[in-house]
């Protein structure tokens, strides 16, 4: 059985197997030990603080299966982008361009550099094993900390943003990048991003302009990059969609990759997710896929059972699935559809 549950410090050399296959552009999950390590003990310290608001807290994630130990994926949330250094993206403007004189009146699309959200929750770190791309198990891993956000809202913000990897080619080169910031830094894409994965993102983006950017001057390229998703990050985005997030207002700085956002509230995974009561038995058959957490905070704990289940009525769990969540007869759940 896939659970997910909080990292420990024990998980690093499986976190760092995922971080070394995972695509560039993922800057949250360096392939770098030392890196790995502080985002594992920063996680530890954030599920055993005692937290009324969001603040610098970060919460890292990892799928594992229960009968091998094998770790298959992971994903982590900031519980406040940018709280110790501003949270850059390019905002999608329209200037207006007005001559009476000529009768000519212009609408032209400009990017600006921005922080507008700095302070929203970030979604961070998503990998899962290729073979399991496309199944509830990547569900669980996207959606299952979006179930603990509605277990602990008050650690998180209002809205939810996360940066979806944009468009690069297999030699790791970005048009959106050779187009932009490649003008100030001597430096490829793959570079760039793996600096940023091992420093910060911010002292980068600092040197980037901050006067508007005119759509129409740059590369057909890079016009054609902005807002797509990496091939491999396609997964994680259409999830996020069906999810209700929206994607037409910031992209990346470097690689122009999509940049989504949502109100915390509105949500699927915490609007339409229900708190029961658990009976253990056999759940009976023609039911449906569900992600269950058990709403705890150190020791949390979500699975995908399938389970044929009456809205207002108590869920009936198998023994293995409770023992994988942790809990026990007339104990509650949180609960969503697959």
């Amino acid at each position: 059985m896939l659970v997910m549950r909080p990292a420990q410090m024990a998980d690093l050399a499986e976190v760092q197997r995922l971080a070394a296959d995972s695509p560039v552009g993922v800057t949250s999950l360096p392939d770098d030990t030392e890196r790995l390590r502080e985002k594992i003990a920063a996680s530890e310290a954030s599920f055993a603080a005692e937290v009324s608001f969001n603040g610098e807290e970060s919460y890292f994630f990892v799928l594992e299966d229960s009968e091998s130990g094998r770790l298959v994926g992971c994903s982590g949330i900031v519980a406040s982008a940018g709280y110790s250094e501003p949270f850059y993206s390019f905002r999608n403007e329209t200037f207006v361009h007005n001559s009476r004189e000529l009768k000519i009146h212009n609408k032209i699309h400009v990017l600006s550099l921005c922080h507008d959200l700095t302070g929203n929750s970030l979604l961070t770190s998503f990998y899962v094993e290729r073979p399991l791309v496309d199944t509830a198990w990547s569900e669980l891993n996207s959606r299952g900390r979006l179930l603990f956000v509605a277990s602990h809202p008050e650690r998180f913000a209002d809205a939810v943003v996360v940066e979806i990897v944009g468009h690069s080619d297999e030699a790791g080169d970005s048009p959106f990048w050779d187009a932009v910031g490649r003008n100030f830094f001597d430096m490829n894409y793959a570079e760039a991003e793996r600096l940023c994965g091992l420093k910060s993102r911010t002292f980068l983006a600092e040197l980037m302009p901050h006067y508007p950017i005119y759509v129409p001057l740059l590369p057909d390229e890079a016009q054609e990059a902005m807002g797509q998703v990496h091939p491999r990050a396609q997964i994680s985005f259409d999830i996020l969609m069906r999810e209700g997030f929206e994607t037409d207002h910031y992209i990346d700085i470097f690689d122009g990759g999509p940049t989504l956002h949502a109100r915390t509230s509105g949500i699927r995974s915490i609007a339409q997710s229900r708190v029961v009561p658990v009976r253990i038995g056999e759940p009976g058959k023609g039911g449906r896929q569900y992600l269950v957490s058990n709403g705890q905070l150190q020791d949390y704990r979500a699975i995908v059972a399938d389970l044929d289940w009456v809205p207002g009525k108590p869920v009936t769990l198998s023994l293995a699935a409770a023992e994988a969540l942790g809990v026990g007869e007339g104990v509650s759940v949180r609960l969503v559809a697959v």
